[in-house]
């Protein structure tokens, strides 16, 4: 019958049972149904004799019938189930992302920059159904990919974002200044803002509370993300003579304070990132408390299989009582 078979009536099943009482009603109980005549010789009943070995196949005709008239109570059907998912609520996220010359030290391995991109990767790949923007920012700020549905661009992007692409600095005001500017035409149900940075706000045009300001206004929620491990850091502090960055010992300064004014005006939140298993768990925490709401219709396609069993039944009831009146009628 095909597959995803069900049963609408199931309990009619139990009725099977019964067939092996029948059975053993029909060969053992009921031995005797004709009369016994004594003849002194058999010959002239020979080939009546041959039909009469076979009569027991009226019986398994008749029970046959009977199995599948049970079964065809139990209603048997075929189910086609097709699904349908409607997105009711959309969420538009820009990632500001500090690229200055401090997201190479090396507290997160390879180094900060390199660790942040294959966790905002993974990030991206659970959020099919947003549209993400991406901005970067260190002594000024640009959108390197503007809000879109299309996840094989954002992540090539953050593949390729590199440090020295823009003057050195960490201008976190200009970083979420763009990021807002970026949102504020959105039309998504809820626009979200997650903002990292590894340092203090010491440069740019824009102040950063004047920029929490506008995403307030616009009803805009910042995630702010303080990245780097809490004492000392290997931090770039020059090059050599060869042009290959030369690493020193220096203390991490991260403005705290800062990122958790802006996550609490905005109605976010404030995360530490002191290692690479925090930053990921950071964004997963992230993931689940920005989720976009999913419908998933079903429909249901029903193909009753009762009926065929209902006729097949009805002809094996047919050729019995054809045997059972014709072929078997001197017998009955």
């Amino acid at each position: 019958m095909g597959n995803n078979l069900e049963f609408t009536n199931p309990g009619f099943l139990w009725l099977l049972l019964c067939i092996p009482i029948i059975a053993i009603w029909f060969f053992l109980v009921r031995k005797k149904d004709s009369a016994n005549l004594k003849i002194s010789n058999t010959s002239g009943f020979s080939q009546q004799n041959v039909w009469a070995k076979l009569k027991p196949i009226l019986y398994l005709l008749r029970l046959a019938a009977i199995a599948l008239l049970i079964v065809a109570l139990a209603r048997p059907r075929n189910v086609e189930v097709s699904k349908k998912t409607k997105t009711t609520r959309g969420i538009d996220i820009v990632m500001a992302i500090d690229v200055s010359a401090s997201m190479l030290a090396k507290d997160l391995k390879p180094n900060r920059l390199e660790a942040l991109k294959a966790v905002a990767i993974k990030f991206v790949n659970k959020r099919p159904n947003d549209r993400i923007g991406i901005v970067v920012y260190a002594g000024e700020s640009f959108t390197q990919t503007p809000i879109t549905s299309d996840k094989a661009i954002v992540k090539n992007t953050i593949r390729k974002i590199r440090w020295g692409q823009i003057d050195d600095g960490t201008a976190i005001g200009m970083g979420l200044g763009s990021a807002v500017n970026r949102l504020k035409d959105s039309k998504a149900k809820s626009k979200v803002i997650i903002l990292l940075t590894d340092g203090v706000n010491n440069t740019g045009f824009v102040d950063p509370k004047t920029a929490t300001d506008l995403a307030k206004g616009l009803n805009i929620k910042v995630y702010t993300i303080g990245l780097g491990t809490n004492g000392t850091a290997l931090f770039p502090v020059a090059k050599d003579l060869n042009g290959k960055l030369i690493f020193r010992n220096a203390p991490v300064e991260i403005d705290e304070k800062l990122l958790r004014y802006i996550a609490k005006e905005t109605g976010g939140k404030y995360f530490r990132a002191t290692g690479n298993r925090k930053l990921e768990s950071i964004y997963n925490e992230i993931n689940k408390l920005e989720k976009t709401k999913i419908e998933e219709f079903k429909y249901y396609n029903y193909k009753e299989r009762y009926r065929s069993l209902v006729i097949f039944a009805g002809i094996l009831i047919l050729f019995e009582m054809l045997l059972r009146f014709t072929v078997y009628r001197s017998f009955i």
